[in-house]
């Protein structure tokens, strides 16, 4: 049965042992001693899945958001260089906005 890394850190931690003792592999060596915090990872690792909670962004182009920040952070730097302190806080205030907006667009 195939699982992802969301129904495997909704499990209990005896569920994941009874899963781990099923698998012979070298990263669940030991499942029985193992806390969920390391059997989760170490279960994915087995079964090759990826070992991490995936967001997604609704309603907003995450990589064009990214891509402005990142060339705000190099303006930001270019302004602080200069000593331009009110394009600094600018600067400051609109990467924080761009921030919230991917924060409040992830599911």
């Amino acid at each position: 049965m195939a699982h992802t890394y969301e129904e495997l850190s909704a499990m209990t931690v005896s569920h994941l042992r009874e899963i781990a003792q099923g698998i012979d592999h070298e990263a669940v060596k030991g499942f029985s001693t193992m806390h969920k915090e390391k059997l989760v990872p170490a279960i994915c690792t087995a079964l090759g899945i990826d070992a991490h909670a995936h967001h997604h962004v609704v309603g907003l182009d995450k990589t064009a958001v990214k891509t402005k920040i990142r060339a705000l952070k190099q303006q930001r730097t270019e302004a602080l260089a200069a000593k331009n302190q009110a394009e600094y806080h600018r600067i400051l205030h609109e990467i924080h906005n761009l921030k919230n907006k991917l924060r409040r667009a992830t599911v």
